[in-house]
């Protein structure tokens, strides 16, 4: 078992899975969305962006774009929520939306990310 291995899945699974649990729910109503979940999706994913440095192939290059991806909307994401709610008028369905929507595609990189993993994963010999 390559423990690297084990740790660098561990966090990009756990980034993917957080961010789909701030995801999920009304787009549309804040109030199923947590600003804690929020803010552990950017930490966790930050961490998987750390991993994936080491990682001087083509692949590791791939996956290294799409963690910044990731972390570039989700800490979009957070802006617009504290824009939103301390310089702006409060979150107004406009903002609550937005802030779900790079979220969302915060989690498509997650996933595609997930996706090369498992499948370097699978190509790779023992």
């Amino acid at each position: 078992m390559n423990t690297e291995k084990v740790i660098s899945g561990f966090f990009f699974i756990l980034a993917m899975t957080i961010n789909f649990g701030f995801f999920y729910g009304d787009p549309s109503n804040i109030e199923y969305h947590s600003a804690y979940e929020l803010f552990a999706a950017i930490i966790i994913n930050l961490i998987a962006t750390v991993l994936k440095l080491g990682d001087k192939t083509q692949l590791g290059s791939v996956l290294l774009a799409t963690s910044l991806v990731a972390d570039i909307q989700l800490i979009a994401s957070a802006s617009v929520w504290a824009i939103a709610l301390y310089i702006g008028h409060g979150l107004d369905n406009e903002s609550t939306l937005a802030v779900v929507s790079l979220s969302g595609g915060a989690l498509l990189a997650n996933i595609v990310s997930v996706l090369l993993f498992i499948g370097d994963t699978l190509k790779s010999k023992r």
